[in-house]
């Protein structure tokens, strides 16, 4: 995990600073107490922990989308997101439409296993919201606790035997996590830990054997345990 200590002189200080940007750096540089050199340790840490969180995160969002899919299937069948009664919002149809435009254009088959995958762990978590408004009656709201969860959802977390909104609530925070990784940007002042256990807990709702593997398999609680101004991680 650990490698040689990289030069930082002020050639390779101030040419990082341009690659990297200063705004980018400004957030690192704030918490390093204007020390460009600390600031530059602690935005390695924060490369580094955001890609040990890749693995645990692609895990639960494979585990989350499949057994969502498998349980809506089951009520609505295979193409569940072209049914009328499933009662999607307008910014859930949006995104099925996108993501089938997006198969069309890569020339793949628009089927239920290829739009299911094209579909972003943001898609999933909002089905587990309440519902906004309805893509035709936009006057009116879509009710996924009558539409989706009770009559299928809730059987996608058979250990966790909670309401929707409680099931919702960490996976909602945990999409910010996702999204903050895949954009590049600071998640050091997050409580990572708490994320990390978060993760484990949502995906033993979902199967608890998966929640072992994706746990044996992380290197979150390793890069945690390291300083952040450390100078031998790499990435």
């Amino acid at each position: 995990m650990s490698v040689n200590a990289f030069p930082l002189n002020s050639t390779i200080l101030n040419a990082l600073e341009v690659s990297l940007s200063p705004e980018r750096l400004a957030t690192y540089l704030t918490a390093a107490g204007k020390d460009q050199e600390k600031a530059l340790h602690l935005y390695t840490w924060n490369t580094a922990v955001s890609a040990a969180f890749y693995g645990p995160l692609q895990g639960l969002e494979v585990a989350l989308r499949n057994a969502m899919h498998r349980e809506l299937a089951r009520v609505h069948g295979q193409d569940w997101y072209d049914q009328p009664r499933c009662q999607l919002d307008a910014g859930a149809c949006e995104r099925v439409d996108a993501a089938k435009r997006d198969l069309q254009r890569g020339n793949y088959p628009i089927d239920p296993p290829h739009v299911v995958a094209a579909l972003a762990f943001g898609f999933w978590v909002s089905l587990l919201g309440r519902g906004g408004r309805l893509p035709i009656l936009r006057s009116s709201r879509a009710n996924y606790d009558m539409t989706l969860w009770r009559p299928a959802l809730f059987r996608a977390f058979p250990n966790a035997r909670k309401p929707r909104a409680d099931v919702h609530r960490p996976l909602d925070y945990l999409r910010t996590l996702r999204n903050r990784i895949a954009h590049h940007e600071p998640i050091f002042s997050r409580h990572l830990a708490a994320d990390h256990t978060s993760i484990l807990e949502v995906a033993g709702w979902i199967c608890p054997s998966t929640r072992e593997w994706i746990a044996h398999h992380s290197r979150v609680m390793d890069i945690l345990a390291l300083p952040r101004d450390a100078n031998t991680l790499r990435f």
